[in-house]
């Protein structure tokens, strides 16, 4: 990945980089986790930040986004709570209101500061938050090569929690640092310019599947979040999915017939988020004398008309679909089609952190995994004989199946590694400053 930058960098502030020149900021995976693995994945959300000012990593700009700072911080109490304290007998917390302000929801592991004041927290401050960081990691290093450990097992399964944990913290790093730089006048970038392109997007052809019985859910090879099990059968009728993500040519058309004033489209709730928000394009897109811009990690840029649109709620991607005389995909639609496709396409490691144009139609599924997550209409909810983590872990995805809608594929800020046909990412349908976007489906 190439080293980002933002706009007048101070690069003798901020987080230290990696010391190592030459190493990777991106793990190929954790593996069953070891030393090696856990210092690629940690190493990543130090990169992350490294050409950052404190003062980048301290700010909050909404209650749903977090400081990078505490992020940085949060990942690391995850360690310190359910790896180095129930295991590490020598170890001693680092400080004894950490665990008071970097909990994030968990009500097993006590009270917590509140999430939308975040912000306030100037202290710990940042070379604070690093000296934290750095203490950990040498207490689970130094735990994972103890081979001879009791709970050996045990620390192995709950460091790669932990590091799959992290990897999601770090997209978050990039989508809360994205929606804070846009608040600014100055239009900041995270790293430098992309060129620009009005090439359309590739022609859409879809994909047909036949009804039948289908197993859904992860098949038990490798890492998975327990919100992926158990593997059962669904029946589902015929159905088609497009072979691409809808485009910004093709959502513009949308913006431009004047589909965010017609209450037709919308659900209910949507409507009522549509007016009460004044929405009338995406997040990030704006309207000028010379046409529409779009802001990106990479500052303000022309729209490109045939990259894939992104931070759309569901409630939009859903009036656009109807716009479209198709409808979003159920999740179980989705996993049947993706999941004989490789997990290969355009992710954090690129160093892009924006979608690219789809390839050439070729008779099969393009951009499954990468570029945007991709909103279903599917609720998010428990499988069949669903059985959550036990103990305070089970408070990670189980306790959150009310009210949210399931997204599948991952996005350009996701680490490759972390992403699988199976994998179920969830939010509300109000929620727009993730990088999700728009596959359409239809009955054949």
């Amino acid at each position: 990945m190439p080293k980002p930058r933002i706009a007048d960098p101070q690069p003798e502030s901020g987080v230290p980089a990696d010391p190592e020149p030459g190493r990777s900021a991106h793990p190929c995976g954790p593996r069953g986790p070891c030393g090696e693995d856990y210092e690629q994945v940690r190493g990543c959300s130090r990169e992350l930040c490294a050409h950052l000012d404190a003062e980048d990593l301290g700010a909050q700009s909404m209650p749903d986004a977090s400081p990078a700072k505490w992020h940085l911080a949060h990942t690391t109490w995850f360690f310190e709570t359910f790896v180095l304290i129930p295991h590490a007998s020598s170890y001693t917390p680092r400080h004894e209101s950490y665990g008071f302000l970097f909990n994030s929801y968990y009500n097993g592991a006590g009270e917590r500061h509140a999430r939308p004041a975040r912000g306030v927290l100037t202290r710990p401050n940042l070379r604070e938050v690093l000296a934290y960081r750095d203490a950990v990691d040498e207490a689970v290093i130094a735990l994972l090569d103890a081979v001879s450990h009791p709970k050996r097992e045990e620390v192995l399964r709950v460091v790669e929690i932990g590091l799959q944990h992290e990897q999601q913290h770090q997209e978050l790093i990039l989508t809360d640092l994205k929606h804070l730089f846009a608040q600014n006048v100055l239009r900041p970038a995270y790293r430098s310019p992309l060129p620009t392109t009005q090439d359309a997007a590739p022609s859409l052809t879809w994909i047909r599947h036949a009804e039948g019985v289908h197993s859904i859910g992860h098949d038990g090879a490798g890492f998975c979040f327990d919100n992926e099990t158990p593997r059962h059968r669904v029946f589902v009728d015929d159905f088609a999915l497009a072979d691409r993500l809808v485009s910004n040519g093709e959502y513009r058309e949308f913006v431009e017939a004047g589909g965010y004033g017609r209450a037709d489209l919308w659900l209910d709730r949507g409507w009522a988020t549509v007016q009460q928000g004044g929405w009338t394009q995406p997040l990030y897109w704006h309207r000028g004398d010379d046409g529409w811009t779009e802001f990106t990690l990479a500052g303000e840029r022309e729209l490109c008309a045939g990259e894939p649109v992104c931070h759309l709620s569901f409630i939009e991607a859903d009036a656009f679909a109807r716009w479209a005389g198709a409808r979003l995909p159920t999740e179980a639609e989705w996993e049947i089609a993706c999941s004989s496709r490789p997990v290969e396409g355009n992710f954090v490691e690129s160093g892009r952190l924006h979608p690219s144009l789809a390839a050439p139609a070729a008779g099969e599924v393009r951009q499954a995994f990468g570029d945007v997550w991709e909103w279903t209409r599917s609720s998010y909810g428990p499988y069949p004989g669903y059985r959550p983590e036990a103990g305070t872990l089970g408070e990670y995805n189980g306790k959150f199946m009310c009210d949210q809608l399931v997204l599948r594929g991952g996005s350009c800020a996701s680490p490759r590694s972390h992403l699988r046909a199976s994998y179920r990412n969830f939010f509300y349908p109000p929620d727009r400053w993730q990088l999700s976007g728009i596959r359409l489906a239809r009955e054949q």
